[in-house]
């Protein structure tokens, strides 16, 4: 019983620790965060920080996985809200393009993440992602909706395509305005792997 709730504390004061951390990357920035006002938000010390997370780039890395799989479930909603499963597809990617315009995730995830990770592609998360949109073209180019083409190829592409409009958008003076312009330029790369005859949507 000890045990148990020992490990529901632990879990709590992670948890505590990612929320502060979220909210002072996203309002002050990851450099300008400071770890002892963040401990002490929550009523913590540094050596509670070093614990959980091993330093300030371990808790970053720790608050980029959190808004990851909320971006994932957002654009997995829009993919299961589509007609179709290429529109699902495309929905997806487009979804993900549009995220950079949330400054929560463009300041965390699309400009101090590749500043203090290095190049987000790399991040353990994507290879989840990969896997995702390799089964989806698999299972596209099966059902006829795409022309052969290697699936690998193709979703690293897409993803790529994806990955490198949102850093884009994040670092664009004019974030909307790059936005239509990105949104555009990828869904037609993206049609160019429909197969003959298959509407565009």
């Amino acid at each position: 019983m000890a045990t148990g709730r020992r490990a529901e504390k632990m879990e709590e004061t992670r948890a505590a620790l990612i929320r502060a951390a979220r909210r002072a990357f996203a309002e002050k920035g990851y450099a300008a965060a400071a770890m002892d006002e963040l401990t002490a938000e929550v009523g913590l010390t540094r050596g509670a920080l070093y614990h959980h997370f091993g330093d300030k780039k371990g808790l970053l890395q720790a608050v980029i996985a959190e808004i990851d799989a909320e971006m994932l479930a957002h654009t997995a909603r829009l993919r299961a809200a589509a007609a179709t499963p290429w529109l699902g597809f495309l929905a997806e990617g487009i979804g993900y393009i549009e995220l950079a315009l949330d400054p929560e995730i463009q300041r965390i995830m699309l400009l101090d993440g590749p500043a203090v990770l290095g190049d987000p592609s790399r991040w353990p998360n994507q290879n989840a992602c990969l896997r995702t949109s390799i089964a989806m073209v698999e299972a596209l180019v099966a059902d006829g909706t795409l022309a052969p083409v290697d699936p690998e190829a193709a979703a690293r592409l897409i993803n790529g395509a994806a990955l490198n409009a949102a850093l884009w958008i994040a670092a664009s003076d004019d974030p909307p305005a790059t936005l239509a312009r990105a949104v555009d330029a990828f869904r037609r790369m993206a049609e160019g792997l429909l197969a003959e005859g298959q509407p565009r949507g």
